[in-house]
């Protein structure tokens, strides 16, 4: 090979000199500091998850540049590492091995489908790597994680049952669930039909399909005929915008019920408005009374950040934080310490940027968030939150309630 170079005069030598020796007398501490505190963000760019990844992306870089504009963490500018885990397992370890070992990050923020967050965890444990998820399927967090996951969205057994309480309040007393496969399939239904018959009302039936069909029109004449009130939906968008078209052919007139993440404004675009007419839509809520709700809605400058959003918003937070507290950035340190900023009796702050200087006044903090309060049981599940219903009626979304 050959390389070819220019020559340097004796003043450019002894300038580059005096620039390394200097380096060399820099202490070891300062040139560190110079070197940003790097933090993995693997998310779905594309694919399924395509619409709420990126929304999840700019919400983790809008806090992590108020805390860079307030001086950092550690001393040092967080820079967010990003991987498009393409809403596919194989992409996705792929994508977290290469954060981890290439890019050496103490934690990995934003995966979304179950079926990736299942695959990730066991790379993120057996590193030490912390792993923070909006995955629901309640199989995640009972994975021996030994700590290193939480995760702001409820699980599937809570979703459930609320899913199924506000089927029950419509007057609905035959439920039909059609699910994509998937590790959240089965324990959806599970729960569903445990408080549906709980209720007094029935579980029509139940089914599991695969994804990426053209037509799902068997398993739709297979719904049918069990005589539903309401058919709930449980897949994705691409899979859920072809089963609507196909019930609406099939003369479906009654109500649907299907996931925000499902059921997005660009499937009401891409869709007929007698196809998504008359489709309920549920999605966690953000908790829109909090401070932190205001704060991120300002941050992010629109007027109501969804689930999703806030939920990235708690994420760089909370890890933020607990690596301000304990004083260091590794997996093992998020995981021992998360707890201690987000739940007990320490003053409540509402954003990474108060919380920073809260830490670094001495003070004990309690981060509340902007998806809820951000309290998170043994196993890493939050305890509790509020979910938002709507109403699709002539291709747009009507807001019915938060409960």
């Amino acid at each position: 090979m050959t390389i070819l170079t220019r020559p340097i005069s004796r003043r450019s030598a002894l300038k580059a000199g005096s620039a390394a020796l200097l380096t060399l007398g820099m202490p070891s501490i300062l040139r560190a500091q110079s070197e940003p505190l790097r933090l993995g963000v693997l998310t779905p760019l594309t694919g399924a998850g395509g619409f709420d990844g990126p929304r999840m992306l700019k919400a983790m870089q809008a806090v992590a540049e108020e805390i860079n504009s307030a001086g950092g963490l550690l001393g040092k500018k967080i820079e967010l590492v990003v991987e498009d885990d393409q809403t596919n397992p194989e992409a996705a370890v792929r994508a977290a091995r290469k954060l981890i070992d290439v890019n050496r990050v103490p934690v990995i923020m934003g995966t979304w489908a179950s079926a990736v967050t299942t695959a990730v965890a066991p790379v993120c444990w057996e590193s030490k790597t912390f792993l923070t998820t909006v995955s629901g399927a309640d199989t995640i967090t009972q994975l021996p994680h030994q700590g290193y996951l939480i995760r702001t969205q409820p699980n599937n057994a809570l979703q459930a049952a609320k899913h199924g309480e506000f089927m029950l309040g419509l007057g609905c007393k035959r439920i039909h669930i059609m699910s994509i496969q998937s590790p959240f399939a089965a324990p959806t239904q599970a729960k569903l039909k445990e408080t549906v018959e709980k209720a007094g009302a029935a579980m029509a039936g139940s089914l599991i399909y695969e994804k990426d069909k053209t037509t799902y029109r068997s398993e739709v004449d297979q719904a049918l005929r069990t005589k539903p009130d309401i058919i709930y939906v449980n897949g994705y968008a691409p899979d859920v915008s072809v089963i609507l078209r196909d019930l609406y052919r099939a003369g479906f007139t009654g109500p649907r019920f299907a996931q925000s993440y499902s059921v997005t404004s660009k499937v009401l675009e891409a869709l007929p408005q007698e196809v998504s007419e008359g489709v309920y839509t549920v999605a966690p809520s953000a908790d829109i009374e909090s401070p932190a709700f205001s704060l991120a809605a300002k941050r992010l400058k629109i007027d109501a950040p969804d689930s999703y959003e806030t939920q990235a918003t708690d994420w760089i937070s909370l890890v933020s934080l607990a690596i301000a507290k304990a004083k260091q950035a590794d997996g093992t340190a998020l995981k021992d310490t998360v707890r201690k900023i987000s739940q007990g009796s320490g003053e409540k702050v509402y954003s990474a940027v108060d919380g920073l200087k809260a830490i670094a006044a001495g003070k004990e903090i309690n981060y509340e968030g902007s998806s809820g309060p951000c309290d998170f049981n043994e196993i890493g599940d939050i305890i509790d939150c509020k979910f938002r219903f709507q109403l699709v009626e002539k291709g747009q979304f009507k807001f019915i309630k938060v409960a």
